[in-house]
C-alpha cells in the first residue's frame, strides 16, 4: 500500500538539516576527500589495466535504484542446452584501481563504507572512480570480476568460479521498470529469467532453513527542497536479485573454505532457550499458530509484514537473534562455526566493494583460490584486522539515526496529536511491559512509545505524540504516549 509522503515546515526543515549536520559530524562523515587521495585516484584512472579476458560479448545488465551511479554488480541469465541455467555475474573490479598502501586505501580503511544520509551520500570511494570507470555503468569496457554460476533445473548451484575479466554492460534498469515489463511479459529473456531464477532460489533458501525478512522500509527523500518520509515496500524483483548475491556470496564462501584461506560473514545459528521460548509466547499472544515440528526459519517465510500481527512479530524475532560478525581464517585452520544463521549456509560478503570495504579482499582469495595461485600477500596482512576495521563502520548508525532525525522533524509541530498505531516492540523482560514501540500507518513513523498500563504486543493503540524535536541531546527524539 502506498503511504500519503510528509512534508513539514520551514522551521522543521532548518532544525533537521541543522540536527544533519551535527550527526555527519559526530560521524566524522565527510562527501569531500583529502587533496591527495583525488590525486591517487585520477593517477589510479591512468594507470588502471584491463584483464586479457575479454567478455565484452556478454549483453550484462544491472539493475539498481533509478539514480545510482556506482554500479557494482552486473548479470546475464540464460538456460543451458543441456537443461539448468547459467548465471554471469560481473563485480566492480575495485583493486584494479586501489593498490594496497595507497592514499586510496588508506582512505577506505578510514571510511569503511559508504554512508547515506537524507540528500547526500558520502562514498567509500571518490566519485571520480567509484561513479566512473569501476563502476558497471552502460556501454563503459572496465575490469570486473567475473562469476559463473551453473544451476540445475531446480536452481541449486552444481558449479561456480570467477576470474577477472573486462566487459560491458549495456543496460542500466530499474527495480520498478523490471517488475512492470516481467510481470507484462515484455521483458528480454535474461531479464525475464530473474524471475525464474529467483524464484527457484527462493524455494532452496526455504529448504536448506534460510529467512528473508522483508519488512517494509522507511524512505527518507529529499525532492523540491523538502524532506518526506514513507513506507516502501519492497517489490518481489529486489528478493530475486538478492537471491542472486546471495548465491554469489555462498560461492565465495565456500570457495574459500576449500582454499583453506577466507573471510566469512557468520551468525550463531540458535539463539538460547530464554530467547526461544520468548518467540513462541509472543506468537501465542499474538495469535500466531506455530505449530509443532515448524522451524522458526520457516514461520518467519510464511508470515506476511502487511499484517499487524505479523509485522509485531518480525520486529519483535529480528531484535531478538544474535548479531552476525565477521570469521577470518588462514592456512586451513577452519574456525569451528562457519555458518550464518539466517542463510542457513556459509556465507561471505563479496558483491559490493564499491560500497563496503571487506568485499575487495574476498573477493581477491576467491580470483587467487579459482586461478589454483596463493592469496595475494596484501590481502593475507589485512585479513586479521578486517574484522575490528568493519566493526568501526557506521552504516547502520547513519542510518538508524538519519530517519529518527527525519521522523521527529516530520512530527515536530504535532506535538499534543493523538494517532493510531500497532505495538510492534515492548520491553517484556520485567514482565511488566510498559514501554516498547509503536508503529503508526500515518505518519510513516516508528517511535518510543510509554505507557502507564501494560503493553500488548500487537494490540491497536492511540498514541499521542509527547515530544518531537530533532535537536533533542537524548536518545528518543520522538516520544509517544498511550491515551
Amino acid at each position: 500500500m502506498r503511504r500519503r509522503q510528509m512534508h513539514m515546515s520551514r522551521e522543521a526543515q532548518d532544525a533537521l538539516l541543522k540536527a544533519l549536520q551535527q550527526l555527519r559530524a559526530e560521524l566524522k562523515a565527510t562527501a569531500e576527500f583529502p587533496a591527495h587521495v583525488l590525486e591517487a585516484a585520477e593517477t589510479a584512472k591512468a594507470e588502471v589495466r584491463l584483464p586479457e579476458k575479454d567478455a565484452t560479448d556478454l549483453p550484462l545488465f544491472t539493475i539498481d535504484p533509478a539514480t545510482s551511479k556506482d554500479l557494482d554488480q552486473a548479470m546475464h541469465l540464460e538456460r543451458r542446452p543441456g537443461g539448468g541455467y547459467r548465471v554471469y555475474y560481473a563485480i566492480a573490479d575495485v583493486a584494479a584501481f586501489v593498490r594496497a598502501g595507497s592514499p586510496l586505501d588508506a582512505e577506505a580503511h578510514d571510511r569503511i563504507e559508504t554512508l547515506y544520509f537524507p540528500g547526500l551520500k558520502v562514498p567509500l570511494y571518490p566519485t571520480s572512480i567509484s561513479e566512473g570507470p569501476a563502476s558497471l555503468l552502460p556501454n563503459q569496457v572496465v575490469p570486473a570480476l567475473l562469476w559463473q554460476h551453473d544451476l540445475d533445473a531446480d536452481g541449486n548451484v552444481t558449479d561456480s568460479t570467477v576470474s577477472r575479466a573486462k566487459v560491458r554492460s549495456l543496460d542500466k534498469l530499474n527495480y520498478a521498470a523490471v517488475q512492470q515489463d516481467i510481470e507484462a511479459g515484455t521483458a528480454e529473456e535474461s531479464v525475464a529469467l530473474l524471475r525464474e531464477i529467483g524464484k527457484l532460489r527462493e524455494a532452496v533458501e526455504a529448504a536448506r532453513g534460510g529467512i528473508s525478512v522483508n519488512l517494509p522500509d522507511q524512505e527518507v527523500t529529499l525532492q523540491d527542497g523538502s524532506f518526506r518520509l514513507s513506507y516502501v515496500a519492497t517489490l518481489p524483483v529486489e528478493g530475486w536479485n538478492e537471491q542472486i548475491s546471495l548465491m554469489t556470496g555462498m560461492a565465495a564462501a565456500r570457495i574459500m573454505l576449500d582454499s583453506g584461506t577466507g573471510i566469512l560473514r557468520t551468525q550463531q545459528e540458535q539463539p538460547d532457550k530464554h530467547v526461544v521460548q520468548r518467540l513462541h509466547d509472543i506468537a501465542k499472544l499474538l495469535g500466531i499458530d506455530w505449530k509443532p515440528g515448524v522451524s522458526y526459519a520457516a514461520l518467519v517465510n510464511s508470515l506476511d509484514p502487511a499484517d499487524q500481527k505479523h509485522m509485531a512479530f518480525l520486529s519483535e524475532a529480528t531484535a531478538m537473534l544474535l548479531k552476525a560478525e565477521y570469521t577470518t581464517f588462514r592456512d586451513h585452520h577452519i574456525p569451528d562455526h562457519t555458518v550464518h544463521a539466517a542463510i542457513a549456509a556459509p556465507y561471505t560478503h563479496c558483491t559490493a566493494p564499491l560500497r563496503r570495504l571487506i568485499d575487495r579482499y574476498a573477493g581477491e582469495l576467491c580470483v587467487a583460490a579459482c586461478a589454483g595461485q596463493a592469496p595475494p600477500k596484501w590481502v593475507l596482512e589485512a585479513l586479521q584486522c578486517l574484522p575490528c576495521d568493519m566493526a568501526r563502520g557506521k552504516g547502520k548508525t547513519a542510518d538508524r539515526r538519519a530517519v529518527d532525525l527525519v521522523e521527529a522533524a516530520v512530527l515536530q509541530n504535532r506535538v499534543g496529536e493523538v494517532f493510531g498505531g500497532a505495538v510492534i516492540n515492548t520491553d517484556a523482560e520485567d514482565g511488566s511491559p510498559r514501554e516498547g514501540t509503536v508503529h503508526l500507518a500515518e505518519p510513516a513513523v516508528m517511535g518510543r512509545i510509554t505507557s502507564g498500563a501494560d503493553l500488548v504486543l500487537g494490540a491497536s493503540v492511540q498514541a499521542k505524540l509527547t515530544r518531537a524535536d530533532p535537536l533533542f541531546s537524548g536518545k528518543n527524539k520522538i516520544l509517544f504516549s498511550t491515551v
